[in-house]
């Protein structure tokens, strides 16, 4: 199993008219471009909002049974989404996803909005 990188396609700092393009799908074609010249297997999904959107840009990290992040207030260029890939690197091949903060790549330091525990496993449901 691979790690998923989220990026929401419909980020925009709240001064941009809704008729320019969208720095989130810039960010979104940049992670693209370096994964495809790189040949990174991750799966890269656009997503038409997370809920980030006085963060913008926002993207997050999971895998099944890791822990999920979310982070926001990332810049739309080059350096953003090499430092991404990298991140999802280190999710990638950590056993339960977990990334301490001093780990990640600078720009994932800061403008972190969640981190949330792997989902607990699937159990048969139990009537009360």
């Amino acid at each position: 199993m691979t790690t998923e990188i989220l990026v929401c396609v419909l980020c925009r700092p709240a001064e941009l008219p809704r008729d320019h393009p969208r720095p989130g799908r810039a960010l979104l074609e940049a992670i693209e471009n370096i994964a495809l010249r790189d040949e990174l297997a991750f799966a890269i999904r656009p997503v038409e909002c997370m809920s980030g959107c006085h963060r913008h840009c926002t993207v997050a990290l999971q895998a099944p049974g890791k822990t999920t992040y979310f982070f926001g207030d990332l810049p739309a260029d080059e350096t953003s989404a090499e430092q991404v890939l990298a991140c999802a690197a280190l999710h990638l091949a950590s056993d339960d996803g977990f990334m301490t903060r001093t780990a990640r790549p600078e720009r994932l330091r800061e403008g972190i909005l969640a981190r949330l525990p792997a989902p607990l496993p699937t159990s048969p449901h139990v009537p009360r």
